[in-house]
């Protein structure tokens, strides 16, 4: 006997409840650490300044029975105030920060370590979106004024009403600072992505292009001449099977073709390897200098892309510089590349990075040489032969800024 189906259990009403409120809104802070790659709880760290509820009772009466009640009753609420404002939706934070200001200003006649929820509420009032800074020092300096006027009326030391508005304010001014730099590096990440992305949709469409001007032509001519071939098959087999020669010589043609455009598109642009090599940099608040890049033959251009990305990131992981300059120098029928940064130096021998790119300069019949002098930074040259027929190399520009010299006993 088959037992009937049971509906599903759903969970209690209370369970829905407490996990609607744990679930972080869009734009929350917690959402935004996520999509950061942090810990969802990355701010609960601030909660450590909370500790000065236990420890404000030490420079007053000490700890009374009085302290102990009102402490078990507000700080749960200021538990979960603090997580909603990290949950909730931006444009709500501002309410559950008022609510931490409101409590610590009602508990300012019987409990002062209530002070510490004041200077939560005025921290953690952040700019709301679409707001400026002066906004929030106008809020700012409304509350402490507030603070101020009650303090005074309860009898508190004036050292005291002194000390509180200074630090909230200095504290409320740095955190929010950092938050709208934050805000405006995250801006400055998807501006580089929105980048990345338009130029790789830019470059399907050109490889799209060029396939269909490529295959297109070449195609219509194999299916025509097959047609052909095929009416001729039984009144003419001799022109038949010259056209069957004719359209299989065409797809040979039309492959090798193919071949030559997909080593095309696979090949790096060494003005692109640059491009790519500033915006790494920059964002690792290095500032790259270089000029154009001479002309040279595919293959060439190639490998020293390659030893460009490979330098630029050792550059952005491991150099600790503030400065790097990429020069190109002809020198008869050989070309020079150095990258020179103003890091740390100190490399003495070849890891993965500085083994590949020795590799690839070998692959092309030239040779690497690493000078690293410990605290005057790093400086790889690429040196390579050019064939007869290469062009000139276009002048560099006048303002390009020198990189410092290094010594010429550095390790190799």
């Amino acid at each position: 006997m088959i037992a009937p189906d049971r509906p599903a259990l759903e969970p209690p009403v209370s369970s829905r409840w407490i996990a609607s409120l744990l679930r972080p809104a869009p734009d929350s802070s917690v959402a935004d650490n996520l999509r950061r790659g942090k810990p969802a709880w990355a701010d609960a760290v601030h909660l450590l300044w909370s500790g000065w509820v236990f420890f404000t009772p030490i420079f007053g009466t000490g700890y009374t029975l009085r302290w102990l009640w009102l402490t078990l009753l507000t700080y749960p609420v200021f538990l979960a105030l603090y997580g909603r404002l990290l949950l909730a939706p931006r444009h709500h934070g501002p309410r559950y920060a008022l609510a931490m200001v409101a409590m610590g200003l009602s508990l300012l006649p019987w409990y002062p370590a209530g002070i510490s929820y004041f200077i939560f509420g005025c921290v953690m009032m952040r700019v709301c979106r679409g707001t400026g800074l002066w906004r929030y020092l106008v809020q700012l300096l409304l509350l402490n004024a507030l603070f101020v006027g009650i303090a005074l009326w309860v009898g508190y030391p004036w050292q005291l009403v002194v000390w509180i508005p200074s630090m909230g304010l200095i504290i409320g001014i740095i955190v929010n600072v950092e938050s709208i730099n934050k805000d405006r590096d995250a801006a400055l990440q998807l501006s580089q992505e929105e980048v990345r992305r338009l130029a790789a949709t830019a470059e399907r469409e050109r490889i799209g292009r060029d396939l269909h001007d490529l295959l297109g032509h070449t195609l219509s001519l194999i299916t025509l001449k097959l047609e052909l071939s095929r009416k001729l098959f039984d009144r003419d087999p001799e022109a038949s099977r010259r056209e069957v020669t004719e359209a299989e010589a065409i797809a040979r043609q039309a492959l090798a073709e193919v071949r030559s455009a997909v080593t095309g598109i696979r090949a790096s642009d060494l003005a692109a390897e640059l491009a790519s090599a500033r915006l790494l940099l920059e964002c690792q608040h290095v500032h790259l200098h270089y000029g154009p890049p001479p002309p040279m033959p595919p293959e060439v251009e190639r490998g020293l892309s390659l030893v460009l990305r490979e330098a630029a990131t050792n550059i952005a992981r491991h150099a600790q510089a503030h400065q790097a300059w990429i020069r190109f120098e002809q020198e008869g029928r050989s070309l020079l590349m150095e990258i020179r940064d103003d890091g740390r130096g100190g490399v003495q021998a070849d890891g993965n990075g500085l083994g590949g790119m020795r590799e690839r300069a070998i692959a092309l019949h030239g040779t690497l040489v690493v000078q690293s002098v410990k605290g005057e930074g790093t400086c790889v040259t690429v040196r390579v032969p050019l064939p007869a027929a290469t062009a000139a190399m276009t002048a560099l520009p006048t303002d390009l800024p020198t990189a410092p010299s290094l010594p010429a006993g550095g390790p190799a």
